[in-house]
């Protein structure tokens, strides 16, 4: 299984970012996926994910809630990230992830077996 990402790039503050991550090869019907991201000399961290084992359930990193937005295809093997009011702490390299992970691990680097490549998103101030 390979994850495709793309979308990112340069924003002011304040400004929107949307990346968009593919899976070949396989759906996750009974699974997750989501977004982590990784800022230099920090570790890789939750940002948001949908579990379609719970029906497409939702899950945000607290510092994103009210302005990013997860949503996953029919398919379920693609997944978009709508970043809205990006503040430059949202720098990172933003990874998408995909498995199977039970509840207790949704939100830990441990419950996916997936990775994306990265794509590197810069908020200026």
């Amino acid at each position: 299984v390979q994850l495709q990402a793309s979308g990112g790039g340069l924003v002011q503050a304040g400004g929107s970012l949307r990346l968009s991550c593919a899976a070949s090869e396989r759906t996750f019907s009974s699974g997750a996926m989501g977004w982590f991201r990784q800022a230099p000399g920090k570790e890789r961290d939750f940002v948001a994910g949908v579990n379609w084992r719970s029906g497409g359930r939702t899950y945000y990193a607290d510092s994103v809630k009210g302005r990013f937005s997860i949503s996953g295809t029919n398919a379920k093997n693609a997944v978009y990230l709508q970043m809205n009011v990006m503040k430059p702490e949202d720098t990172a390299l933003y990874y998408c992830a995909a498995g199977y992970p039970i509840l207790s691990q949704l939100r830990a680097i441990e419950g996916y077996r997936y990775w994306g490549q990265g794509t590197q998103v810069t908020v200026s101030s």
